[in-house]
């Protein structure tokens, strides 16, 4: 792994592709959406058979540059320890493709987009969406790419919960599924998180009713803020201990004021003041309430089991001890919902002091366990 890690794919390939009137979006709000567009990058080549292409979900703050560097940012893709060149999602043995989700800011239709119908960017004007939808939107891209049956989807946290719908909702389609600190259902505590986001969004007084974008103004305080929040709950005690415990910043002592005398207090500041040049408000917004509706067993009367009936999909879930944001407990739910469903499953809760992040993060039994589910997947399916 750590030869390999460096290594960037040579063949990322940036696309959009838009689906007119022909091929509207339904969503679970009753709206059809049209036209709409997704923004996707892939990685590797497809095979003859169309058999090895892999689909990468991404979380919340998350887009479609999973393995390149990122245009706005400059910075590497925020899963290229997992995917690349030798890397456990390998480009040079599988396609892979990582759309922005319906409702994103980086290309995808979203609120900051423009309604056809008045010519002005959506905003509150745009249609609420779920992660079901979300991943119906994938299914016309991979549709338009000519792919009957994914080797894989996989994602952590809201990539999770979209590898989930995708088993759930199309298992013919997807012969295995890496679901990876997530969830079946969001709990009344990420929702409560969530909504002092939103809250924080909707209070300043540059969001103007989600009609910034008319106002030339940007409500950058109160995501900054949502920002600050959210990433609290993507680290643990310990790993907050150890990189700052109660350490000073730039300064020997108190200056008994409001500036961040502490370093964790800057380090917030620096993650939500960076969040808001590369993401949009009202997106933040959308994508928070589509994992708060998220509720995989609603869907089957309220059966987990049920939403996994007959799968023949292959399924491995990773949890992490030190993860209170999606602790194992409740990736537990899922694995006993699949056991129960008589499901091929495979689980490993690793040991981490990295909180929920760490999927994201250099977590050598994760790339083991996740390298050797691959590869039995692989040879099961008759890929080299």
């Amino acid at each position: 792994m750590a030869e390999t890690v460096n290594r960037a794919p040579s063949n990322a390939k940036l696309e959009t592709v838009t689906f007119g009137p022909d091929r509207p979006l339904s969503l679970d709000c009753g709206v059809a959406l049209t036209p709409f567009t997704i923004a996707y990058n892939t990685y590797g080549e497809l095979n003859a058979e169309k058999s090895n292409a892999v689909l990468v979900c991404h979380a919340l703050t998350g887009d479609q540059h999973v393995a390149n560097t990122h245009p706005a940012t400059g910075k590497p893709g925020w899963w290229d320890l997992m995917v690349g060149p030798g890397k456990p999602i390998d480009t040079d043995r599988f396609f892979v493709i990582c759309p922005n989700v319906i409702g994103g800011c980086q290309g995808t239709t979203g609120p900051e987009s423009i309604n056809p119908a008045t010519g002005k960017a959506y905003g509150l004007d745009f249609p609420v969406i779920t992660i079901a939808d979300m991943v119906r939107a994938q299914t016309h891209l991979v549709d338009h790419l000519g792919i009957d049956s994914l080797f894989c989807v996989a994602g952590g946290s809201m990539g999770g919960m979209q590898a989930l719908q995708w088993a759930s909702a199309y298992p013919e389609r997807v012969f295995s599924a890496i679901p990876l600190a997530t969830a079946a259902r969001h709990s009344a505590q990420n929702i409560a998180f969530h909504e002092v986001g939103r809250q924080a969004i909707q209070a300043d007084p540059d969001w103007h009713g989600g009609a910034y974008y008319d106002h030339g103004t940007r409500p950058m305080k109160g995501l900054a803020v949502a920002r600050m929040a959210a990433h609290i709950t993507y680290m643990s005690e310990s790993s907050l201990f150890q990189k700052f415990d109660r350490n000073l910043q730039d300064r020997e002592q108190i200056t008994y004021g409001f500036g961040p005398d502490f370093q964790i207090e800057s380090y917030l500041r620096h993650q939500g003041f960076t969040f808001v040049d590369r993401f949009d408000a009202n997106s933040y917004l959308y994508i928070t309430r589509a994992m708060d509706y998220f509720d995989l067993a609603a869907e089957h009367d309220g059966s987990l089991a049920g939403a996994f009936k007959n799968t023949k999909t292959r399924f491995c879930i990773v949890s992490f001890t030190s993860d209170w944001h999606y602790p194992t407990s409740y990736n537990k739910q899922i694995v006993h919902a699949l056991n129960a469903a008589a499901a091929n499953v495979s689980f490993v809760e690793i040991a981490s002091d990295k909180g929920h992040d760490a999927f994201l993060l250099n977590e050598p039994e994760m790339f083991a366990t996740l390298s050797g589910f691959i590869n039995s997947a692989a040879a099961q399916r008759g890929l080299k």
